[in-house]
């Protein structure tokens, strides 16, 4: 086994650790300075440092393989004993080369889709600004750098959804005129932008604070460090302040990855270009918050000097909730872009589950590789089904799948990856990466013996089952069925074609993986377990008894991963509720068998869907006591106190300083005799006051 942990600053290959986040940043900054050269060179020089990037993080793939890990540190804030440093072992290393290399082709895929936009200097800046935050995030070794990547990819996130800022109606999300509760459920993109950036803005305080409530204990932010001196825990135990702090940075986590009740931003934030959805919302920001939970879940698992299950009680319920919730908006929305929103929010929620339960399990890898797993599946088909949906975007013109329609035959390659994987993310049995990572998540659950873990099973059956239903529902509308009459009136204007190579080529090459992985997702997920395994034992110790109800058995989970055999159950409830999905959507909206129109016969049906589409009234709630109701009551504050009191209170005082002046300037007569006569009368008062 490799253990590459002594590296001090830029040597050998923690220079490369270091290189995959700081390139994207020299990239950035140079991308005006290149785009005077010429629009091309900007932009070949924009792929070329998200592919030296990728390259770099490529390099340290051989150190997870062998078990190892690089740590590289250089001073920083001297006066508070603070290192930079990079953190590059089995989680970063795999970690960073899924964000690397998705970014790589979608940054192909852009020069493609963002051809001809005028404003692509902007573009490149913060696609790489992006790029280099984010794995920042990935790879630094201490809490307080990995704040500074959070808020750089929430600042590349305000900029890129508010892209379009010139808010042409085109590039709104939502459909205009849709009212719930009196809020209008459609955005502009400078909207978009502004709610997402304060609504993360929400997490973010949280984690800050939980961050500096472990450094005034620890004294510390490193994560190396605060495993190897537990101290502070035990303090913070004492306090009863360990699992606060826990829970305030999952605050960010909910934040950053649209979890409830902060999940709303996520669904506006499609008025950004496709490529950004499919980088930014699909593939990596969203996906820091599951990472964050990956990282310091077994931290905190490992120093918890009491039980600490009621912080991952709090993941798992959070990411169940946010799971069913997110499903059933995607069930009824028209628009292809927010369907896969919501199917980004509610996947992640299963990611959370897997992750909260592997703290309340008897054996916590099961959990921990099960959400992980998912994360990777999930960032190839969900990214390479965003950069499909801008294909088919570009071709029809409109982000409303009942103005699609019949597009099969005309995008023949669009339609084929994007039914790969499509069928991923609803799970196609053993053939979809998608499959072995959710059966992976529903096994864990069931295996875990936590006391409610029926009912999270349950959810996340259910959450398989719309998944299925919603998937065909997209593809069935896009593709399938008759020409809309939106694309039969714009033939003569407007020819639907299949895209250039330059985009299909991207999301086919994720399409594809995804299918590859699944096809040998027994022995993928296995070795996945085993890389894990090694690696929570080797740095966290969390193999054996570690606290009081907190024991993990050293071999690798019995009956998991296929060591011996698939769990029965969780196999069948994952194909049932794809099969059942998958032929409901597929009669309804591929066959047209069944009228979706039926929905609308029932009062209670029709409610429910009216519910559903109304965003369960989640978005009305925010903006009535977020938006609307301290605006009003500010108004009141207004009109009957600044407007009424503190304004009449200013013309009153001013004209009693007017009177007084006047009653001073009386007296100032410029006689002289009244002068003294004055003078005399105030001076016999005051002697006749010192003699009573």
């Amino acid at each position: 086994m490799v253990d590459l942990h002594a590296i001090i600053g830029f040597e050998g290959i923690g220079i490369n650790a270091w290189m995959v986040w700081i390139l994207p940043f020299v990239g950035a900054a140079l991308i005006p300075v290149i785009a005077k050269v010429g629009n091309h060179a900007r932009n070949y020089a924009a792929v070329g440092f998200a592919l030296a990037s990728a390259l770099s993080a490529a390099t340290l793939l051989p150190v997870a393989l062998d078990g190892g890990q690089i740590h590289s540190q250089i001073n920083w804030i001297p006066i508070l004993n603070i290192h930079a440093g990079t953190l590059a072992d089995s989680l970063s290393i795999i970690m960073t080369n899924i964000v690397a290399w998705i970014s790589f082709l979608i940054f192909i895929y852009s020069l493609g889709y963002m051809h001809g936009d005028k404003n692509l200097t902007r573009y490149w800046f913060f696609m790489l600004f992006f790029i280099g935050s984010m794995q920042l995030i990935v790879l630094s070794d201490n809490l307080l750098m990995v704040f500074f990547g959070w808020e750089g990819v929430g600042l590349a996130s305000f900029a890129l959804i508010s892209f379009w800022y010139h808010d042409k109606k085109r590039d709104f999300v939502g459909t205009p005129g849709h009212y719930a509760g009196g809020i209008q459920m459609w955005a502009s993109p400078s909207h978009a932008g502004l709610k997402a950036f304060l609504m993360t803005k929400a997490g973010d305080i949280m984690m800050l604070s939980g961050m500096f409530l472990i450094f005034g204990y620890a004294g510390t932010f490193g994560f190396t460090e605060l495993l190897q001196d537990q101290s502070w825990a035990t303090e913070m135990a004492k306090n009863n302040l360990l699992v606060p702090a826990a829970v305030l940075i999952f605050g960010g986590a909910i934040g950053k990855s649209a979890q409830f009740p902060l999940n709303e931003w996520l669904l506006e934030a499609m008025t950004g270009p496709t490529p950004v959805s499919a980088l930014i919302h699909a593939a990596t920001m969203v996906k820091a918050g599951v990472f964050l939970v990956a990282r310091i879940g077994p931290l905190f698992f490992a120093v918890s000097a009491l039980n600490s299950s009621q912080f991952f009680e709090v993941i798992a319920w959070v990411g169940a909730i946010t799971a069913f919730l997110l499903a059933t908006q995607a069930l009824v929305n028209p628009e292809i872009k927010k369907v896969l929103a919501y199917s980004t929010g509610s996947q992640i929620g299963l990611m959370m589950m897997g992750l909260g339960i592997a703290g309340l399990s008897s054996s916590f890898v099961d959990g921990y590789t099960s959400g992980f797993f998912h994360l990777m599946s999930h960032a190839m088909f969900k990214a390479s089904l965003f950069m499909g949906a801008g294909a088919v975007l570009h071709a029809v013109g409109s982000r409303f799948m009942t103005d699609m329609g019949g597009l099969m035959g005309k995008m023949k390659k669009t339609f084929l990856f994007m039914m790969m994987a499509g069928l991923s993310l609803a799970a196609a049995p053993f053939i979809t990466s998608g499959f072995w990572s959710k059966d992976a998540i529903l096994a864990s659950v069931l295996e875990s013996g936590y006391q409610y873990s029926w009912v999270l099973f349950a959810i996340a059956v259910m959450v398989s089952f719309m998944t299925a239903f919603y998937t065909f529902r997209m593809l069935g509308m896009t593709f399938f069925g008759n020409k809309s009459k939106f694309i039969q009136q714009n033939e003569g204007s407007h020819h639907v074609h299949e895209v250039s190579a330059v985009m299909w080529v991207p999301f086919a090459i994720l399409a594809v993986a995804s299918i590859a992985v699944g096809l040998i997702g027994f022995t993928f997920e296995h070795q996945l377990h085993e890389m894990f395994t090694s690696y929570l034992a080797g740095t966290f110790g969390i193999h054996s008894e570690l606290s009081e109800g907190h024991e993990v058995p050293t071999e690798s989970g019995s009956g998991f991963l296929g060591l011996e055999e698939l769990n029965p159950v969780a196999v069948t409830a994952s194909i049932g509720a794809f099969a059942l999905g998958a032929i409901l959507g597929g009669l309804v909206y591929m066959k047209r068998i069944i009228d979706p129109e039926i929905v609308s016969r029932s009062i209670i049906s029709r409610a429910v869907w009216k519910f559903f589409f109304n965003r369960w009234y989640l978005n009305t709630a925010l903006y009535w006591g977020a938006v609307v109701g301290p605006l009003a009551i500010y108004r009141i504050i207004w009109r009957y106190f600044e407007s009424t009191i503190i304004d009449g209170i200013n013309p009153g005082l001013q004209g009693s300083m007017t009177y007084f002046s006047k009653v001073i300037k009386a007296g100032q007569t410029g006689i002289a005799q009244t002068y003294l006569f004055v003078f005399a009368a105030g001076l016999m008062i005051i002697i006749m006051l010192l003699f009573l």
